[in-house]
């Protein structure tokens, strides 16, 4: 039995016609659209939608609108559609994981009617499918292609099929009902005794090429090698059973099996077992599947985060007298490697309890053998030791900076392999996911033993070329005598302040967060907006850190490491009067406003539609308020398009200032207060390579 029909296969983008292609992009479109859509037929009643299933996560009635919403956002940033609700468009954009730069405060949140949000996904179907048909297409799709954005959609998507069944798991039954094309394995029994097996030692290969046939994640480019000595891995994954005599043994209750992270997970939420284990009244275990609860299998894979499954290496190395850990992410591809196992495209049939071709739940850990071992993909995800981190030569997308690098903080763990749900890119071998320690997935994990050293990078220098350049402009040197910058702007938002309110500021465009924490200076609460997370990520670790660290380049492959420290700055003492969050200038969610300044620094020639900014930013304001623009006017295409120019261009044979430009789209509304100043900056790309400009600074008071 399994879900008809089983769904499609990623395809693959350097084979076949152009027509070809683009109908099977299309199948693949709709195949992914209506495998989430059944997902939320289980969906008993509307109350599910609104239930908040974990607290660090948003209710399901987001999950149903972002996956639609995403298609829209990024299509749009590609220049190629305009947007179809931009209330929904900036409601359900961001907020997936509680380390993204989003408000879980329910309060912030209006969630519309259910039936609305269908609509609009109806509406979304409709115009990819549109766009399908009529965007430009050649072979092959690479991720510089209009197509990759069609397909960073759909496998978003995707992802999100997984994620979203790990909520709907957690919702109260009585929410939720059976469905048929969502079945559970009804074989269940005894656990199988483990053993430990041999694995040759040997180089592995991680990463791919641009070439590489299939869609990627930007964290799967590039390429790291390494040398794996001989180790020993369990048979199968670790079952039930085999974890029933960690709970038995009350491992849930000794502090030294645990990490100091995980024993403060372990306090704080006082588990005594895995989270989807349910104790019946009679005593007896029970388990939790998606929307129904079982008798325990015990030769099913136990599902726990990476704190419990460490926990257990610990105790079964005390027990054993050896170094039981799990494995680093080089020794699962080694497994990998010695299984044997094609990867998607080769596939006769799955492999595995994978791509939803069995079971809407997982399988007992001796039905699928690959080579020598059980379950090396498939079944349920693997927890490792590895933290992710990008490959040499990594590089983000240009239309989603922020899928990966965020979770650069040594904080998410990889797991690898994939579940009984994943399918698409995370059905393949050089998919790389990775969650925070104490998140649960459907995963679980098979324990190694090894003499080889773990090395943990603790110690992470932002090394993004953009956002460290940035680093150095914000935090760095002063270059050629001219003051920092952003210490610069927030003098002067000080000295225009005086005699005024200062109750609230809003940095727009805050990139790493220097003017944000400066005019904390002055005022009582500073709000920080930057569309790309990549550099508010800086701003977060500040705050929580009070520290970040990032490399510059000197010339060449020679690189300099340079540390901040907001003690250093003098800025620890405001730290908590700044927040900073990720969002789009054009589209705010309601919450932002009732601020006394704005500051919009150097954005206005990087925005896609500055008139409709400045028509808006009002809403934003408090009466009297003040607006402070700052700017070198480099008006390119790249940015914005021609015809959206506010200024830089001529009209009726006559030049017009972005100045004039100005004028003319705030005059309704604001005064212009004082004359234009300039103030320069620099901003180092070398050691021997800087850029000197001159920005146009002009302040304009809210007028209603």
């Amino acid at each position: 039995m399994s879900l008809t029909p089983t769904p499609a296969r990623t395809p693959i983008l350097d084979l076949g016609s152009v027509e070809e292609k683009r109908e099977e992009i299309r199948r693949y479109f709709h195949d992914t659209y209506d495998v989430y859509e059944k997902l939320f037929e289980v969906m008993a009643e509307d109350e599910a939608y609104y239930r908040r299933a974990d607290p660090l996560r948003h209710p399901l009635i987001f999950y149903l609108g972002h996956t639609a919403v995403f298609y829209v956002n990024k299509l749009v940033l590609a220049k190629f559609t305009e947007r179809i609700n931009p209330k929904f468009e900036s409601m359900f954009a961001i907020g997936v994981d509680e380390m993204s730069w989003d408000d879980l405060d329910e309060q912030n949140y209006d969630w519309p009617p259910v039936a609305e949000v269908w609509e609009y996904r109806r509406k979304v179907r409709a115009m990819v499918d549109e766009l399908i048909s009529g965007m430009p297409l050649s072979m092959p799709i690479t991720w510089d292609s209009p197509f990759w954005v069609i397909m960073m959609g759909i496998e978003h998507e995707r992802i999100h099929l997984e994620t979203s069944s790990v909520l709907i798991r957690q919702l109260p039954l009585d929410l939720l009902r059976e469905h048929q094309d969502w079945p559970v394995c009804p074989d269940r029994g005894e656990a199988p005794a483990n053993e430990l097996l041999p694995v040759p030692g040997g180089r592995v290969t991680l990463g791919k090429s641009r070439e590489h046939g299939l869609y990627g994640w930007d964290n799967e480019y590039g390429q790291l090698e390494a040398s794996i000595q001989t180790f020993e891995a369990a048979k199968y994954l670790v079952s039930n059973g085999e974890f029933r005599e960690f709970v038995d043994a009350g491992g849930y209750r000794e502090p030294r099996w645990w990490t100091e992270e995980g024993w403060g997970w372990r306090e704080y939420t006082q588990a005594e077992a895995p989270r989807f284990w349910v104790e019946g009244p009679d005593g007896q275990w029970r388990l939790r599947c998606m929307v129904q609860e079982i008798p325990m299998p015990w030769n099913w894979p136990v599902e726990v985060n990476q704190l419990e499954a460490k926990a257990f290496c610990n105790w079964k190395a005390a027990q054993t007298g050896r170094p039981v850990r799990l494995p680093t992410e080089e020794e699962w591809y080694r497994l990998l490697d010695h299984a044997g196992l094609p990867d998607q495209p080769e596939w006769d049939r799955e492999p595995g309890n994978i791509n939803l071709a069995r079971y809407a739940s997982s399988v007992p850990v001796t039905d699928h053998a690959q080579g020598d071992f059980h379950d090396v993909m498939g079944n349920v995800w693997q927890h490792t030791e590895t933290p992710i981190t990008g490959f040499p030569g990594f590089q983000v997308h240009q239309l989603y900076d922020d899928f990966s690098t965020p979770t650069f903080d040594t904080k998410h763990n990889l797991i690898k392999g994939g579940s009984w749900i994943s399918t698409g890119n995370e059905a393949t071998h050089d998919s790389r996911y990775a969650f925070r320690r104490h998140f649960y997935q459907h995963a679980g994990f098979r324990y190694i033993v090894s003499d080889a050293p773990v090395v943990i990078r603790d110690d992470v220098y932002e090394t993004d070329e953009l956002v460290a350049q940035y680093c150095e402009f914000h935090y760095g040197r002063e270059y050629f005598g001219v003051p920092n910058y952003n210490i610069r702007l927030a003098e002067i938002c000080a000295e225009l302040m005086a005699g005024r309110p200062t109750g609230r500021a809003l940095d727009l465009g805050c990139a790493t967060g220097r003017a944000s924490f400066e005019l904390a200076r002055t005022f009582d609460h500073v709000t920080g907006i930057d569309f790309s997370a990549r550099f508010i990520r800086i701003g977060h670790e500040l705050q929580e850190k009070g520290r970040s660290r990032y490399a510059i380049r000197e010339e060449g492959e020679i690189m300099s490491y340079h540390e901040i420290s907001l003690a250093d700055l003098d800025l620890d003492d405001v730290r908590d009067r700044v927040e900073f969050w990720q969002g789009d200038a054009h589209n705010l969610k309601p919450q932002f406003t009732g601020y006394d300044l704005v500051l919009a620094a150097n954005l206005i020639d990087r925005l896609y539609e500055p008139a409709k900014f400045l028509a808006r930013i009002h809403e934003r304001m408090n009466p009297g308020g003040l607006l402070v623009i700052t700017s070198p006017y480099t008006w390119l295409e790249e940015f914005t398009p021609q015809e959206k120019w506010i200024g830089g261009k001529k009209v009726a044979g006559e030049n017009v200032t972005t100045l004039d430009g100005l004028e003319e789209e705030l005059k309704d509304r604001f005064t212009r207060r004082g004359e234009p100043r300039d103030v320069e900056f620099v901003i180092r790309e070398t050691a021997r390579k800087y850029q000197h400009s001159v920005a146009q600074l002009t302040v304009w008071e809210y007028t209603p």
